[in-house]
């Protein structure tokens, strides 16, 4: 049960109410967890401009949304974690890597390693070591794709902390 109320534009206040109003005429409806975000327009705003950047991402989507399976797997945010292993199915990821990155790896070693480091992001960053840069360097990954993992995991570990914060679950979505 959402411990937070969720927001409209006709229910917000100031800053708030101008980026839903905007969302709403830009995509016709809104989610849930921008909804009740709306509380803050500081984590709305943060949230919306975080997610327009890392749309720009170097790093393959794909992988970007194995990344993001391993990450909500271990954050626990069900909400977050549906609407991931959606988004990689809908890009064509497998069933049997869908289920690595739930497991925290991949079957193609360059998305093991890239999954490996965002996981010591999240976890324990202090642990990422000059050689693994390198070897991931070596799989092809870009300094760009590389500094890309620290958005996606900030990305995930936001709106994962929000949704469990205010309570949304998979069984109170109403959509995106």
């Amino acid at each position: 049960m959402p411990r937070l109320t969720r927001l409209t534009p006709d229910t917000a206040v100031g800053a708030s109410r101008d980026l839903l109003a905007d969302l709403v005429s830009r995509h016709g409806r809104i989610g849930d967890m921008v909804s009740t975000m709306a509380h803050s327009p500081a984590v709305l705003g943060g949230y919306l401009q975080l997610s327009r950047a890392m749309g720009r991402a170097k790093l393959d989507r794909r992988t970007s949304e194995r990344i993001s399976i391993a990450v909500q797997v271990l954050q626990g945010c069900g909400l977050c974690l549906d609407a991931h292993v959606g988004a990689a199915r809908a890009l064509g990821v497998d069933e049997d890597e869908i289920e690595r990155a739930r497991a925290g790896t991949s079957a193609d070693p360059a998305i093991a390693a890239i999954i490996t480091l965002a996981l010591q992001i999240y976890r324990e960053p202090t642990s990422i070591t000059d050689e693994q840069v390198i070897a991931l360097r070596e799989h092809g990954y870009s300094d760009r794709a590389i500094a890309d993992v620290v958005g996606v995991v900030a990305l995930n570990i936001l709106t994962g902390a929000f949704n469990l914060l205010a309570g949304l679950t998979p069984e109170d979505a109403t959509g995106a």
